[in-house]
């Protein structure tokens, strides 16, 4: 985006946005390289062996595991909310409302994302050693209170501080990212491990990361102020909170061990085989 801001100048908003949107195929092409290159886990790996795998696994999960897959979309308010009013309604508020440049909002960012790329997968070796909440939920609380400090900074219209107010926004954000996949896959069993995982995993882009701009902007116009929207994500960061100190504590436990599996072993007449599904599995 800094990039094509750059190249295309005044003519950013006609045509300069699209190069990025372009690219992305790029990344599409990469990400999918990628998926098609992994293998089935180990558990999973078993279940197909075994024959043990479920003929409809979005109805059954669905079915079985509902509070799962809603604590899985709550428990990413946090997250998803705030990175979307801090990667894409800043735009929006610091060129219209503040009336920063463009770059000045583009060049913290590009610093925001490239300190992702390291705060994310320390957060998710850190939470393999001391367990998923206790990291997980240093990123809700730093949350929770950065939206006061983000906007405070910001507000002073000086470009020293909204640098470091939009270049340290996504830190809690990763934080919270860095454990979350394993987190939210560890609440499902395998069976259902991918479709549970899915489902949890997009709800909450739905419910909170796609209204987040809309709301954001709402809100600032009905209070004009942006301590408002400080307090929504004072809001979604309580509602993760929530969400994490009811979902259970699973980090160094084996989840290849499934009850249904030892009832089932039990009581033979439950057992359905079925024939395996594709390489890439449910």
């Amino acid at each position: 985006m800094l990039l094509a801001s750059a190249l295309s100048g005044d003519g950013f908003l006609s045509w300069g946005w699209r190069i990025p949107f372009l690219f992305s195929a790029v990344l599409l092409a990469v990400g999918l390289y990628i998926r098609l290159g992994v293998r089935e886990t180990p558990a999973f790996g078993q279940l197909v062996q075994r024959r043990r795998l479920e003929r409809q696994p979005v109805v059954a999960v669905v079915k079985r595991h509902p509070k799962e897959i809603l604590l899985a979309a709550l428990v990413r308010m946090g997250e998803q909310a705030p990175f979307y009013i801090y990667t894409s309604f800043i735009f929006a508020y610091g060129t219209g409302a503040l009336g920063f440049d463009r770059n000045i909002v583009l060049v913290p960012l590009v610093v925001a994302a490239l300190s992702s790329a390291i705060v994310i997968p320390l957060a998710g070796r850190a939470s393999d050693r001391f367990g998923r909440r206790p990291v997980y939920l240093a990123g809700v609380l730093g949350t929770a209170l950065w939206g006061f400090v983000y906007f405070g900074l910001l507000d002073t219209r000086g470009a020293a501080l909204a640098f470091i107010a939009i270049a340290g926004s996504l830190v809690a954000h990763d934080l919270q990212f860095g454990p979350q996949a394993a987190m939210i896959a560890e609440s499902f069993p395998t069976r259902l491990r991918y479709s549970g995982a899915s489902i949890g995993f997009n709800l909450a882009s739905i419910v909170a990361g796609g209204p987040a701009t809309l709301i954001a902007t709402a809100l600032l116009v009905a209070f004009h102020s942006s301590f408002a929207v400080a307090v929504y994500i004072l809001v979604c960061a309580v509602i993760s909170g929530i969400a994490l100190m009811v979902m259970p504590e699973r980090a160094g436990q084996d989840i290849s061990v499934e009850h249904e599996d030892a009832v089932e072993d039990q009581v033979p007449f439950l057992r359905q085989p079925l024939s395996a599904p594709s390489s890439i599995g449910q």
